[in-house]
């Protein structure tokens, strides 16, 4: 058991930033949990839910400050709020660009800048980004998606040492498969061009989007991936900037890297291993 810690945590309503709240509740901690809309979040007498669109920087500061003021100060922030979308870069209209860059990317860099001032004062925190594995490798018809995590990934990457002398820890947390909504409710989808419908039939087994939502298809439960986060920031002395969830998670990474390199190697220029 860790001392009681002040928790604030977006995207709260489902998956896992529904069972980090749960998590941290039953580990003691106070949290404040945003949503943007309905949400089914039990009433708890160390939870307090705020309604935040991540998208708005001025809403970010003022949502924060708030919480802060609130509990006394905040511990641990988790970014977690975000969607994914499935279309070719071709397909993609302004509006689909710049809701998924607003809210995986920007929203994640103004809840950060909001809350670094707060730590810095208080003499350190947690700063969680929820990121994913597609931060390292990219697919076909996921590329917006990727690239709002490899940003993510690049910024945060720098903000760890910049903060690092304030006590602040950056922590990336980098899962596989979900079993959540995500590919589900939660995906978005481009208009589709039917000069693509190949490549979505080898990749989805389906030319139609939006495909039905249907049930999670399968992964790490949003349980025991909220158990890992909690861990983490449990251990200070935990060194990874980066922290693999899901069993399927190490390979994907590798496989990833290994595709990099074998391109970087294309240059006679590049170091041999």
């Amino acid at each position: 058991m860790t001392s009681p810690q002040r928790w604030f945590i977006t995207g709260s309503s489902r998956g896992l930033g529904r069972a980090l709240t749960t998590a941290a509740l039953d580990a003691g901690h106070a949290v404040v949990a945003t949503v943007r809309g309905d949400h089914a979040l039990p009433d708890h007498d160390r939870l307090t839910v705020m309604t935040l669109d991540v998208r708005d920087r001025e809403a970010a500061h003022e949502t924060v400050q708030r919480a802060a003021d609130l509990l006394g100060g905040i511990d641990v922030l988790v970014n977690n709020a975000g969607h994914g979308m499935i279309g070719a870069l071709e397909e993609a209209s302004e509006e689909d660009v710049r809701t998924i860059v607003d809210t995986n990317l920007l929203g994640p860099l103004w809840l950060s800048q909001a809350v670094v001032p707060i730590m810095r004062r208080q003499g350190g925190g947690d700063i969680v980004q929820i990121s994913t594995v597609g931060a390292v490798g990219t697919m076909p018809m996921l590329g917006l998606y990727n690239s709002t995590k490899w940003g993510l990934d690049a910024f945060s990457e720098a903000m760890a040492a910049e903060v690092e002398r304030f006590g602040i820890r950056v922590s990336l947390i980098q899962p596989g498969a979900l079993d959540t909504e995500w590919a589900g409710a939660s995906m978005r989808f481009s208009t589709p061009l039917r000069a693509y419908d190949e490549q979505r039939i080898e990749m989805f087994g389906t030319a139609d989007v939006p495909w039905p939502a249907g049930e999670p298809s399968g992964g790490t439960t949003p349980e025991d991936a909220a158990r890992v986060i909690l861990a983490r920031v449990a251990a200070p002395d935990d060194p990874r900037l980066r922290v693999l969830v899901g069993d399927d998670a190490p390979d994907q990474v590798a496989a990833a890297l290994e595709l990099r390199r074998q391109d970087y190697a294309l240059d006679p220029r590049f170091p041999s291993a």
